[in-house]
């Protein structure tokens, strides 16, 4: 199972036995007062900044969200996929969970973007499905739905069969569809992990799709944070993950490893290729 997301000028394939995509996760204001600030001022120059560094830092798909409360989403989100277009040749994933912001998102955008995202509730997935089935796009799934996240692995995959059924019945192949299969914070519950590698298996196996995460929401409220972001990542690619939503920078050290300790990395060269980039800065 394949996914590929595409700019202009440059493909990034998504798939089992492939090395892990890094989707770069900076360019989104939440938790980030500097970027809101500068965002509700019309200051576009930290966008700017954080997609020239995630690209250097070897990102290979940048996400891109501007959920800022008071401001026009739509507007803001669009002037920031042009933004990141002009300074990256990079792909795109689109985030929001406004449908009006995402299609005006998609109108702009040059090439195949991942939207992220659409859960299983009725009212996401009469929107989104349809501007990714107009748009040609792939999509993220998270496996909940007006009730919250389930509580256990078999709960999360029941709502990922019906994501898949949906997306299929619109003509949306599976090869277009990434599941998130939503990490909790391990301080809240003890077996966010675990349930993790669960769902990641048993999703894998029942419907072959792509799989995701987005890797910090594991350490949320813990100390020495990259600690466990390094060992959920490695965790969850020996898991199945085909890609992963984190800071690039502090991410990619650990997933080149991975990588090559489960032979998605031929002859070693990007875990070789990472080695000399970090000694060369």
């Amino acid at each position: 199972m394949e996914t590929v997301v595409s700019s202009s000028s440059k493909e990034v394939i998504i798939g089992e036995g492939r090395p892990t995509v890094i989707i770069g996760e900076r360019i989104n204001p939440s938790g980030r007062k500097s970027l809101q600030e500068a965002l509700k001022a019309g200051d576009m120059e930290m966008v700017r900044k954080d997609a020239t560094a995630q690209a250097e830092a070897g990102a290979d798909i940048l996400d891109v969200n501007m959920g800022v409360f008071g401001i026009d989403e739509a507007a803001l989100l669009s002037k920031a996929v042009q933004l990141v277009m002009e300074v990256t040749d990079l792909p795109l994933c689109i985030d929001s969970s406004t449908p009006e912001a995402l299609e005006a998102a998609l109108k702009v955008y040059k090439g195949k973007a991942l939207v992220n995202s659409t859960t299983a509730e009725e009212a996401s997935l009469s929107k989104v499905l349809p501007l990714v089935k107009e748009y040609d796009a792939s999509v993220i799934g998270l496996p909940q739905d007006e009730n919250g996240i389930p509580s256990d692995a078999a709960g999360r995959v029941a709502l990922t069969h019906k994501i898949v059924e949906r997306a299929e019945k619109l003509g949306i192949t599976r090869d277009r569809i990434i599941i998130d299969c939503l990490a909790l914070a391990i301080g809240a519950d003890p077996e966010s992990c675990l349930k993790a590698v669960e769902t990641a298996t048993r999703i894998k196996n029942e419907l072959g799709v792509n799989l995701t995460l987005a890797v910090s929401n594991l350490s949320f409220g813990m100390p020495d944070r990259h600690l466990i972001n390094n060992a959920f990542a490695a965790t969850i690619i020996a898991a199945g993950a085909t890609c992963l939503i984190a800071d690039v920078s502090k991410i990619r050290p650990i997933v080149t490893a991975a990588d090559l300790l489960m032979a998605h990395d031929k002859r070693a060269r990007r875990y070789i290729g990472a080695y000399h980039e970090r000694q060369n800065v």
